[in-house]
């Protein structure tokens, strides 16, 4: 037994090491805005990649030169780099590829700003390298974009995951569950629109080190369950998962920070978002149910035993990261 655990946290933290960031919303940004009739600004953000840029690059139409820009620069978190175009023909209807994209599991958010039209938010994605330079923008495609990028932050982000896969196995009836995971998401909602819309500021360092530390407390809730006491976490958990819910807001703005809202579509996007992390979270509590109940009919009856290796081995990943980003202040 001291062998299978000892193999379990070894697995855990290699898991955790390899994944330490948590984050994974770090799409590349490509932003193009008309300063002239015939010129362009161009600013290309490519994601890091062990301390490299990862290796895209943004292929202009041929009517504008120079075709690529200065080689870019390390802003600390990604590869940056900004030139002026010009461009010999109305750009609009023309296409744009994100050249090397379709061998990486990421995505790019195009910001397209023309001086006499509605500006366009577009996303490429390793299946979407290619896309046409709208004419006019529509609030449906925005709303599709961001609400993509929630669906896929939830999904991709291991430390909401984990939060949540905490609430899952803490929180065993199934509408309590969905009423914990609802009032999250509206609380996430509330800060996400402060932080975002610049009411609040909090450095991000601490903000993530809470954020671990609210998935080592759901850990220590599990493993304290079977005690017989009253414990609000279980009791009335969308009260416990309000207020972790704010906090984690202000992590989600941290990396929506990253690429940015259209101006003149930030309700929407702001709404599609939130509505994109909501359904992911569903979705993965649903992926889980489904899990416990093949288990179920298949397998032996999920013991105490193994409810609190699991409850340790959250604890252990999230003071693995609490560890790590209370180094990072």
């Amino acid at each position: 037994m001291k062998f299978i655990l000892g193999l379990l946290y070894a697995l855990l933290f290699a898991w955790s090491a390899g994944n330490a960031a948590a984050h994974a919303l770090d799409p590349g940004y490509l932003e193009i805005r008309q300063i002239s009739p015939d010129a362009w600004s161009v600013h290309w953000r490519k994601p890091d990649v062990n301390g490299q840029p990862m290796a895209i690059d943004v292929v202009l139409p041929d009517s504008c030169t120079p075709a690529s820009g200065p080689d870019p620069m390390s802003d600390g978190r990604a590869w940056v780099s900004s030139w002026i175009v010009e461009c010999r023909a109305d750009v609009a209807g023309q296409s744009i590829t994100i050249e090397g994209l379709e061998t990486q599991k990421n995505d790019v958010l195009f910001r397209w700003h023309p001086l006499q039209a509605e500006s366009a938010t577009l996303r490429f994605t390793s299946d979407i390298t290619v896309q046409r330079i709208p004419s006019e923008q529509t609030a449906w495609s925005v709303f599709i974009a961001y609400f993509q990028l929630g669906f896929e932050h939830i999904l991709e982000g291991w430390d909401h995951l984990l939060f949540v896969f905490a609430l899952f196995i803490l929180v065993r009836d199934p509408w309590r569950l969905v009423g914990a995971v609802t009032a999250f998401t509206l609380a996430h909602s509330i800060t996400l629109a402060l932080a975002t819309l610049g009411v609040l500021n909090v450095p991000g360092p601490p903000v993530e080190a809470v954020i671990a530390l609210s998935i080592v407390f759901l850990a220590m809730e599990i493993v304290k369950g079977g005690e017989g006491r009253f414990r609000l976490s279980k009791q009335k958990p969308w009260i416990v998962c309000f207020g972790f819910g704010l906090l984690h807001g202000l992590g989600f703005a941290g990396a929506l920070a990253e690429i940015g809202l259209p101006s003149n579509d930030i309700p929407e996007a702001l709404l599609a978002f939130n509505l994109g992390v909501e359904a992911g979270q569903l979705s993965f509590v649903g992926a889980l149910a489904v899990l416990v109940l093949v288990w179920r009919f298949t397998a032996l009856p999920i013991s105490q035993t193994a409810t609190l290796v699991t409850a340790y081995g959250i604890g252990s990943v999230s003071m693995y990261w609490l560890i790590e980003r209370v180094g990072g202040f």
